[in-house]
C-alpha cells in the first residue's frame, strides 16, 4: 500500500444527507465501469471533503478518478436515483472503487455454456456520493459523502496503469492502428511504432497489446451479409477508378454472397509473361470469416514472387473450385498455365481435370513438407530429421537410377514399409519420382528459398485482416509493396557487376541477355559443362562425367535449325539449358546460345513494363517486347561505368531525336 493511500483512510459523511449506501443492493441501477480518457493536468494532492462542488456529476467523476489514480485504485459508477426527464431528474449519484460488491451468481444452464471468469469484485466499501443542488436557479453537485476505507491491497502507481479503467485508446489511436492493421504489420509492430511516435518507454502507451486485439476483433464482428454488400461495393468503387481490375462472384438462392474472386491490372500483366508456373496456394482460411481463401503466385524473372490472383469461397468443393479456375482464366484472357502447382486435395485435382486439361498438374512441396511432422514425427521419433534430410537429398539427385535405388533404401533404412503411413509416402513417391518432375516446367518453384519467400508474401496480407470488405484492399497492399520491393532488387542486381567465370562466349552472351537471377543459373551450368566429356553416337551424343565410366545423358543437336534436347529435361523443368547440352554447344564451336533457349520469361524485362498482348500476339507485340528487352540490357551494361553512361546517354538522345520526327501512321 502506497504512503499517501495509508495517510487518508478516512470517512465523511454529511448528516444533512442520511441513507445507508448498500452495494450489494439489488435494487439499484449499476452501471458498467465507462472507459474514457482522463486528462486532468491538476498536479495537487487533494481529497474529496463533504461540501465539495461541481458544475456536472461528469466533472466530478473525473475528480474522483483522478484521486482514485494517485491512490492505487480506479472507480466505477454504481447507483443514481432519479431520472433525467421525469420528476425532479437525476438528484444522486454514486461512484464506488472498481473492487465494490461481490460477484452475482450466475444461473447456469446445460443449452447455453457460461465462461468461468474470475471477478476481482471483494466488497470494497470505498465511495463517493453526491447530490444535485438547487439554489437561486442555479445547480450544481455537492459531495454528500465519502468513505476511503479498502478492504485490499492498493496498487503502486506503475501498476495502477494496468487497470481496465485506465487503459483507453483514443479516436486517433484507433485510426492509426487500423490503418497499421490494412498493411499487415504484427500487433506488437503497431505498439513499438506508436511508442515512437508519441516517444515513450515501452510498455508505456495508454493501453496494452490485448487491448489492441480486442479493438481488432470487434472490428471484424459484423453481419457477414453487410460484409458481403461492401465487399462488392469495394470491388466496384475499385473497377471505376481502374476499368483493369476484374472481379467476378456468385450468390447464393438468398442473394448473399458466395464466391469472389479477383485480380489487379498488374497482376495480369505479370501473368502474361511470368504465368508459365502458378501456385494455386488453397491451404489459408480467413479465420475472422471462416472463409477459405485461395491465392494464385509466380516466380519472374528475377526469383521473385509475384502476385496473380485471389479468391474467397464460402466452401471448398467441387463446384466452388471449378468455378474459380473458370473466373482466373477469364482474368487471364483465356490463357491457362503450363503448369500448375497445389496441395493434396483432391476436389482441386478433380477442378483442374475439367477446367484446365492442357495443364500439368502437380504437388507442390512446400505444402506437402509442411504435413511431415504430423505423417511421420511420432513414428520415427529422434530419426524424423535424420530422415527429413535423407528425402531431400534423393529429392535433389539427378539420375533416375539412383533416385530409385536411394528411395528403396531409405524406405528399408527407416522401417517406413511397416508403418500405417506409408501409404502417404509412397503417393508422394509417385508424384515427385525425377521421370515426372523433369517433365514439367516449374521455373524453380520447388526450392526451399522460393517457397519461403512466397509463404512470406501471402502471411504479410493474411495477418492484414481488419474487415472483409477491406480485404480487396488490404490484398492491393500487399502486392503493391512487394512490387516496389521488387522493384528495388531488380535494380541493386543490374547494377552489380557480373564475374565472369569460364571466359566463354556464350557466357558473355548469356549475361548480356538474361537477369542476373537467371543467368546465375546458367553460369553455373556452364562452369560444370567443362567436367563432362562427350561422345559421339549415330543419333546424337553421350555425355558423361569425366571420373565416370558408364552411364551419362544423351543429348540431341540440329545445328541448321539451333534444336538441341537431353535426357535429363532440365531445360523443360527450368528453362535453363544443362550442363550437358552446354557441353555439346562448347564442343560444336557454338559461340552464342541458340535465341530458343534464351526464353523470354528469364530475360531482363521488368515486370511492370510487361503489357498484355492479345490471344493472337501479333509481330508488333513481340518486337515490342524485344525492344524492352534490348534497353534493359543497355542500361545494365551502361551502368558499369562513366563512360558508358556518358556514350549511352549521348546516342539515346539522338536516337530519340530521330524517332520523334517520324509520323505515327498506324496507332495500335
Amino acid at each position: 500500500m502506497s504512503d499517501e493511500a495509508g495517510q487518508i483512510l478516512m470517512v465523511y459523511d454529511d448528516p444533512s444527507d442520511q441513507r445507508s449506501l448498500s452495494l450489494d443492493d439489488t435494487s439499484s441501477t449499476e452501471e458498467s465501469p465507462d472507459e474514457i480518457t482522463f486528462s486532468l493536468e491538476s498536479a495537487n494532492d487533494a481529497v474529496p471533503y463533504i461540501g465539495q462542488t461541481f458544475p456536472t456529476h461528469d466533472a466530478a467523476y473525473e475528480y474522483y478518478s483522478e484521486f482514485a489514480k494517485r491512490c492505487g485504485f480506479s472507480i466505477r459508477r454504481h447507483r443514481t436515483e432519479g431520472k433525467d426527464g421525469i420528476g425532479k431528474g437525476l438528484t444522486r449519484r454514486y461512484f464506488v472503487c472498481h473492487r465494490a460488491g461481490n460477484t452475482p451468481v450466475k444461473t447456469s444452464s446445460e443449452s447455453k455454456p457460461q465462461r468461468n471468469r474470475k471477478s476481482s469484485r471483494c466488497g470494497c466499501q470505498a465511495y463517493l456520493r453526491i447530490s444535485k443542488i438547487t439554489e437561486l436557479g442555479a445547480t450544481e453537485w455537492r459531495v454528500t459523502g465519502f468513505a476511503n476505507h479498502h478492504n485490499h491491497e492498493l496498487l503502486e502507481p506503475n501498476q495502477v496503469r494496468f487497470l481496465p479503467a485506465y487503459r483507453t485508446i483514443s479516436d486517433a489511436d484507433k485510426s492509426r492502428i487500423l490503418m497499421f492493421a490494412k498493411t499487415g504489420i504484427s500487433v506488437q509492430q503497431m505498439m513499438r511504432l506508436l511508442e515512437l511516435e508519441k516517444c515513450v518507454e515501452p510498455g508505456y502507451l495508454p493501453f496494452t497489446e490485448k487491448d489492441v486485439r480486442n479493438l481488432l476483433q470487434s472490428f471484424r464482428k459484423s453481419d457477414p451479409e453487410d460484409e458481403g454488400i461492401d465487399l462488392l461495393r469495394m470491388c466496384r468503387n475499385i473497377k471505376e477508378k481502374d476499368p483493369n481490375f476484374k472481379f467476378e462472384y456468385t450468390l447464393d438462392a438468398n442473394s448473399r454472397l458466395e464466391n469472389i474472386a479477383w485480380s489487379y491490372a498488374s497482376s495480369i500483366q505479370s501473368y502474361e509473361i511470368f504465368g508459365d508456373a502458378v501456385v494455386f496456394d488453397t491451404t489459408h482460411r480467413l479465420t475472422a470469416f471462416d472463409m477459405p481463401l485461395g491465392i494464385w503466385v509466380g516466380i519472374n524473372n528475377y526469383g521473385m514472387p509475384c502476385f496473380f490472383g485471389c479468391v474467397l469461397l464460402r466452401e471448398e468443393n467441387l463446384r466452388s473450385l471449378s468455378w474459380a479456375l473458370k473466373a482466373f482464366i477469364g482474368f487471364m484472357n483465356g490463357k491457362a498455365p503450363h503448369t500448375i502447382l497445389t496441395d493434396q486435395n483432391m476436389c482441386l485435382k478433380e477442378a483442374i481435370a475439367m477446367e484446365m486439361p492442357a495443364s500439368k498438374h502437380a504437388l507442390c512441396i512446400w505444402m506437402i513438407v509442411g504435413k511431415f511432422p504430423s505423417w511421420f514425427n511420432a513414428v520415427l521419433g529422434e530419426r524424423y530429421n535424420e530422415w527429413k534430410a535423407e528425402f531431400y537429398r534423393l529429392y535433389n539427385l539427378e539420375s533416375i537410377e539412383d533416385f530409385e535405388l536411394g528411395w528403396r533404401d531409405m524406405v528399408n533404412s527407416f522401417g517406413l514399409h511397416t508403418n500405417r503411413h506409408i501409404a502417404n509416402l509412397f503417393a508422394l513417391r509417385s508424384l515427385w519420382a525425377l521421370p515426372y518432375l523433369r517433365s514439367h516446367f516449374f521455373a524453380g518453384m520447388t526450392t526451399a528459398g522460393q517457397s519461403k519467400a512466397i509463404n512470406a508474401f501471402i502471411q504479410r496480407f493474411l495477418s492484414a485482416q481488419t474487415r472483409l470488405a477491406h480485404f480487396v484492399e488490404q490484398v492491393a497492399v500487399a502486392v503493391d509493396f512487394k512490387d516496389q520491393a521488387a522493384e528495388q532488387q531488380t535494380m541493386q542486381q543490374n547494377l552489380q557487376n557480373i564475374c565472369l567465370k569460364t571466359g566463354a562466349p556464350m557466357e558473355s552472351h548469356a549475361a548480356s541477355v538474361l537477369t542476373p537471377f537467371a543467368f546465375s543459373k546458367l553460369q553455373e551450368q556452364l562452369v560444370l559443362a567443362a567436367h563432362y566429356a562427350s561422345f559421339q553416337l549415330e543419333d546424337g551424343f553421350l555425355v558423361r562425367h569425366h571420373t565416370k565410366l558408364d552411364g551419362g545423358r544423351k543429348v540431341y543437336w540440329v545445328p541448321q535449325e539451333g534444336i538441341i534436347s537431353c535426357s535429363c529435361q532440365q531445360f523443360e523443368f527450368s528453362g535453363i539449358l544443362c550442363r550437358h547440352a552446354l557441353r555439346i554447344l562448347s564442343t560444336g564451336n557454338c559461340f552464342q546460345i541458340p535465341d530458343r533457349y534464351l526464353p523470354l520469361r528469364w530475360r531482363r524485362i521488368s515486370s511492370s513494363s510487361a503489357r498484355p498482348m492479345q490471344n493472337n500476339p501479333n509481330d508488333h507485340a513481340e518486337r515490342v517486347q524485344l525492344l524492352q528487352s534490348m534497353v534493359s540490357t543497355l542500361v545494365a551494361e551502361s551502368s558499369k561505368s562513366k563512360e558508358r553512361v556518358d556514350i549511352a546517354t549521348e546516342q539515346v538522345s539522338i536516337l530519340l531525336s530521330r524517332i520523334r520526327e517520324q509520323p505515327v501512321l498506324h496507332k495500335v
